[in-house]
């Protein structure tokens, strides 16, 4: 858990950084390009090539496109649409996923899912009461498409390294989860990226290789590896802390005419979602306990 509150801190800013000065000024495809292009030559170095199995390396490929490259596709440009309060709120339903895909994968039916994600979406409306449009339904949608491959990605590196290599020392092979994301950013950029975007100003291109080789780099690795750690449900926790800490830090530093009480009134709402989704999967669990007891 240390490690997944420290990779808190160092990406509540991204959000920021990444509304204020590159959202709709850089293509969000090439940003997409050069954070993933910075993050894998960090780990390039560390790479051993015959240390894992083609099959591991492909399926550590998989969870870098899913948690990386195509994450960020929906990411960047849920920022059109959005303020990065929302985003940051909208990211909420990530635990309600990584739940989700974890009981799928076990065979397990999560029967809370869809009361906690309708509750998730009024909690998202009472956000904009006055404005819901087409552009935010839009925007809610894409960042739905982002936080689902950005389960997808945990819990499949979580699966792969806990089930199938436990024994690996994790940053001589995180280099695959960057070729893989590597692999779905390049093709995407050339054919949807636009070249006449590029950044402009000395603090965007600083703005995008902190991001690339500390926020993405480091980063992700840092909150892999602690995902390989904790449990199922710690690992859904640790996910909404960064929505406090992240809206913390666009307030205070970037958005004081945000309205606090709209969004503390959605966010209560989503926040309720996700008790309630916990307390169905602690009578999952503990049904499960007593099965097992029984046999």
């Amino acid at each position: 858990m240390p490690i997944l509150l420290a990779v808190t801190l160092l990406w509540a800013f991204s959000f920021s950084l990444i509304g204020v000065y590159l959202a709709g000024q850089v293509d969000a495809w090439f940003s997409v390009l050069m954070r993933v292009s910075l993050a894998t030559l960090v780990f390039l170095p560390f790479l051993k090539l015959r240390q894992i199995e083609a099959k591991i390396a492909l399926l550590l490929m998989i969870c870098g496109a899913l948690q990386l490259g195509i994450m960020y596709g929906f990411y960047y440009q849920s920022f059109l649409y959005l303020s990065v309060p929302e985003v940051l709120l909208f990211t909420v339903m990530t635990p309600l996923y990584v739940t989700l895909l974890n009981d799928i994968l076990d065979r397990r039916l999560n029967v809370g899912f869809a009361i906690s994600a309708l509750l998730a979406i009024l909690g998202a409306v009472a956000i904009r009461y006055q404005g819901v449009d087409d552009g935010f339904i839009k925007g809610l949608l894409i960042v739905q498409g982002a936080n689902l491959c950005f389960a997808a990605g945990q819990v499949g590196y979580k699966r792969v390294i806990e089930k199938q290599r436990p024994d690996l020392p994790q940053r001589t092979v995180f280099g695959w989860f960057f070729i893989g994301a590597l692999a779905v950013v390049i093709p995407c950029y050339l054919a949807m990226g636009n070249p006449e975007k590029l950044p402009t100003t000395t603090l965007q291109w600083a703005i995008l290789t902190y991001l690339g080789i500390v926020a993405s780099g480091l980063g992700y690795f840092a909150w892999n590896k602690g995902a390989t750690l904790v449990n199922i449900g710690t690992l859904a926790v640790a996910n909404n802390l960064l929505i406090p800490a992240g809206i913390l830090v666009n307030v205070l530093f970037w958005n004081r005419d945000a309205d606090i009480m709209r969004l503390a009134i959605g966010g209560g709402i989503i926040l309720l979602a996700l008790w309630v989704n916990d307390k169905f999967n602690q009578k999952i669990a503990a049904r499960a306990n007593r099965l097992s007891e029984s046999h």
